[in-house]
């Protein structure tokens, strides 16, 4: 008797082993793509190749086509901790890239920590970790539910990026130093660069891809999504129009490459080295690759939406992407990897460019205000330097100065500023945050103000821009932030393991994606997460 059961279990312990394997994907690939406008999945999709990155997860994954942001500011740091926590800035306490911090009175860098040191460099650009992150990531609590078997690594040329993705417990995230054109990492993840690291920085790949220029893929002339790229509205990075040269940076600005497609190509290289050397998804325990693509961002900025350089870039990442797949297809196996593809926040249009157009839109020069509420208020109350700053679109009081003066009254202050600031074209309403609840406000911005603020990083009166009115860049280019579709409609695109091919227009938050990770991993949700699973998406 115990010879027959010990052979029905090895007649069917590889039947038991194929399902206990179904149960979870090899590796889990989270893609977020820095300012990458929601409408750019249609916009672009008569060129997208058949077999590149977002027609194959389009047509072959499932489409969440009405994927908002639920939070303001709409920028890069609040945006990948929400991806990531399934949570909002309130709770996890990402409240913009800076912020102005009310207890230790002192602006603080989203990642920034003191009390660590570069790996792999000599630069101070090592200097971060997760510590500000105030909730667990979904990696985190793949981590945790692995008895911290999985391995976890984002991946970004922006610090940003690469640590607010994976979290806490990661086993390492990377990121790109400009100043020498290096992968680093600090000690908070690792006590030295693995060497494989160090092989990868040594091949100069951003000498090559200097070394090439950048030119279009196609004939410029052929680019008829595109304002022409002889225009007033673009920041001229590189020169007048294409083909740029961009020899004159080899070997001497790494800072450069940020700005291009190529930045695009760095990081889907070192992606695949990463999974090569790490040996992920080769074994039955789940692991998570957090890459970021940082580079539309840069490019954004400078050329806007409407521009050659975007759609340039955005043709080349198709073709990436669809490589990168048939790599994992090789790599990890077909429906072994389940990969999404969303953005942490969109881009405004170029004023100028909608000027140019007969749209209503503008510049608003932060530093001026923020001289004209000062002056303004020493006027009336005899004292300077009332207001700190603006920021995350909000002013910052000096309480402390305020307190101080026994004559002076934080309610009044913040009374003339908000009458001074609603004269301001620029300004279609400004409250004090802690009056939030009694504004009267549209539910979407009274939702996505509220969800964004975090009493100690942040601001005392929130002001909100009329549409398409952006802070600065009065001499070109674009910038987000703010509450608006443009910045806040987001792509989410899923693809692999388990996945049906389909499509939904109903409304959809990125706060969903880490809860509906979560449930196709059966493991717990982030610590802060308020999202919801994305039930559709499975067969």
């Amino acid at each position: 008797m115990i010879k027959y059961k010990i052979y029905l279990l090895f007649l069917f312990s590889p039947l038991i082993g194929q399902a206990q394997e179904s149960e979870r994907p090899k590796l889990v690939v989270g893609i977020v793509v820095d300012q990458m406008r929601w409408d750019f999945l249609q916009r672009f999709s008569a060129r997208y190749a058949p077999d590149g990155g977002f027609k194959r997860m389009m047509n072959k994954g499932y489409n969440c086509e009405n994927t908002m942001i639920s939070h303001v500011p709409t920028y890069t740091a609040c945006g990948h901790a929400g991806i990531y926590t399934g949570s909002v800035p309130s709770i996890h306490g990402i409240t913009g890239n800076d912020w102005f911090d009310n207890e230790s009175g002192d602006f603080v860098y989203c990642t920034a920590d003191s009390s660590v040191s570069t790996v792999g460099g000599q630069t101070v650009a090592g200097k971060m970790s997760p510590r500000n992150l105030l909730t667990s990531t979904i990696c985190d609590e793949l981590k945790l539910a692995t008895n911290l078997k999985s391995k976890t690594i984002g991946l970004a040329l922006k610090d940003r990026g690469g640590i607010l993705s994976v979290g806490h417990n990661a086993n390492a995230a990377f990121w790109y130093d400009p100043a020498t054109g290096q992968w680093i990492t600090s000690s908070y993840y690792l006590k030295a660069i693995p060497t494989w690291v160090t092989d990868f920085n040594n091949q100069k790949l951003v000498d090559k891809y200097y070394s090439g220029g950048w030119n279009t893929l196609y004939p410029v002339t052929t680019y008829v999504q595109s304002t022409n790229d002889e225009n007033n509205s673009e920041i001229k990075t590189f020169g007048k129009s294409f083909p740029y040269n961009l020899s004159a940076y080899t070997g001497v600005n790494y800072n450069m490459i940020l700005a291009t497609p190529f930045g695009n190509t760095l990081t889907t290289e070192f992606a695949k080295s990463s999974i090569e050397n790490e040996k992920l998804g080769e074994d039955s325990i789940t692991d998570f690759l957090a890459i970021s693509y940082s580079s539309p961002d840069y490019i954004g900025h400078a050329f806007g939406p409407n521009s050659i350089e975007i759609e340039d870039t955005y043709l080349r990442l198709d073709a990436e992407l669809g490589a990168f797949f048939d790599y994992l297809d090789l790599k990890i196996g077909k429906d072994q990897y389940l990969v999404f593809l969303s953005s942490d926040h969109g881009v405004a249009h170029v004023p100028e460019f909608m000027k140019n157009n007969k749209m209503p839109a503008g510049n608003l020069n932060m530093n001026s205000l923020i001289d004209a509420m000062n002056s303004g208020l020493k006027k009336e109350f005899d004292v300077n330097n009332l207001v700190i700053t603006m920021i995350n679109h909000q002013v910052v009081l000096n309480t402390m100065l305020i307190e101080s003066r026994s004559k002076l009254s934080v309610n009044k202050i913040k009374n003339w500023l908000i009458r001074f600031l609603l004269k301001q074209e620029a300004v279609q309403h400004a409250f004090s945050l802690e009056d939030l609840k009694n504004t009267t406000l549209n539910e979407t911005q009274k939702k996505m103000i509220s969800n964004g603020y975090y009493p100690k990083r942040s601001g005392h009166i929130y002001v909100i821009l009329k549409p398409q009115w952006i802070e600065d860049h009065e001499s070109g280019g674009t910038t987000h932030g703010t509450w608006n579709p443009y910045n806040a409609h987001i792509p989410l695109l899923w693809y692999g393991w388990k996945i049906k091919p389909g499509s939904t227009s109903r409304e959809i938050y990125m706060t969903d994606i880490a809860p509906t990770l979560a449930a196709l991993l059966k493991i717990q949700v982030p610590n802060g997460s308020v999202g919801k699973a994305i039930i559709e998406i499975t067969r």
